[in-house]
């Protein structure tokens, strides 16, 4: 073999290395939840949260939120413009809807339907005083397949968050049972690490991700310490990294089952300055995404 064909032979071996090398992994994008900033319009909310640094927005669309049910066929579509132009994604609605016969609250699915919008979160069943939980939970089942059923037709899927409480999916396994008969397509799980820790204890937030992770189609973050008062252990929340979640870990098992689904921010903790509360979340949560997808130093 001669110089030239040596050289040549060992530029192809390097430009190969360089083609095998895996590209970084893309990390999900990082959204708010709009009612974080409900004080501020959505005529102004898409700009304030593009400057922030968010990759979009879960949108709030209840009576209270940012788009009235009442009125969605003109506030509901004019906000998903609104954050269009603003250059965010809109991947996920927040509603309160619970069945098919709140009509008005029905149409804020089908809008967001039909405006491309890929999941919307149901409101919360409460197990109250059920004498039968079973029992309470086909009733539930029963009302959300309606609702699976409107989502399907407008191509929406629903995404059942684990809320904390005498409520519905606050032992996460419960909502596999309601959502189990149904397409994963359809409906999935939007998992609450602060709400699964809290419920499930320390492990047992890990054996609920497991759980959801098949049909986990979006995540929302908080943190929180325990706190006595009146003699009991209350769950209060603060910033990112200051409270018990385990973040490392979260994030690892979202990065290992590659999760591509959005990671929504909400600060439930007092505030002074809300948007400031906001980016210093969002920058702990770019490092813990950065440290789980592509290696980068753990914080």
């Amino acid at each position: 073999m001669d110089r030239r064909q040596a050289i040549k032979t060992l530029t192809a071996c390097a430009a190969a290395q360089v083609i095998a090398q895996p590209a970084p992994r893309p990390a999900p994008e990082v959204i708010v939840y709009s009612q974080n900033l409900s004080q501020i319009g959505y005529p102004e909310l898409g700009d304030i949260v593009k400057q922030i640094g968010f990759d979009g927005v879960d949108l709030s669309v209840f009576p209270g939120g940012h788009v009235e049910p009442r009125i969605a066929n003109v506030d509901e579509v004019r906000a998903f413009e609104v954050m269009e132009g603003s250059g965010l994604s809109v991947p996920l609605i927040t509603t309160t809807v619970t069945s098919v016969t709140d009509r008005s609250s029905l149409s804020v699915v089908a809008f967001a339907g039909m405006s491309h919008v890929p999941m919307f979160r149901p409101g919360t069943w409460s197990y109250g005083t059920a004498p039968n939980l079973l029992q309470r939970l086909a009733e539930v089942q029963r009302d959300l397949g309606g609702l699976i059923a409107v989502g399907r037709q407008y191509g929406t899927a629903a995404a059942f968050h684990n809320p904390a409480g005498n409520n519905v999916g606050a032992a996460v396994w419960d909502i596999q049972r309601v959502i189990e008969p149904f397409d994963p397509n359809s409906v999935g799980f939007y998992f609450d690490i602060a709400n699964a820790a809290a419920n499930g204890g320390a492990g047992a937030w890990e054996i609920a991700l497991r759980l959801a992770l098949p049909r986990l189609k979006a995540v929302t973050i908080q943190d929180f310490v325990w706190e006595k008062q009146n003699g009991a252990l209350q769950m209060t929340k603060c910033p990112l990294g200051q409270g018990i979640v385990d973040w490392s870990k979260f994030f690892q098992m979202l990065a290992q089952a590659n999760y591509a689904g959005p990671v929504t921010i909400d600060v439930q903790y007092p505030a002074k300055d809300m948007p400031s509360a906001l980016t210093r979340d969002l920058q702990f949560t770019r490092k813990q995404l950065q440290a789980a997808w592509n290696g980068g130093a753990k914080t």
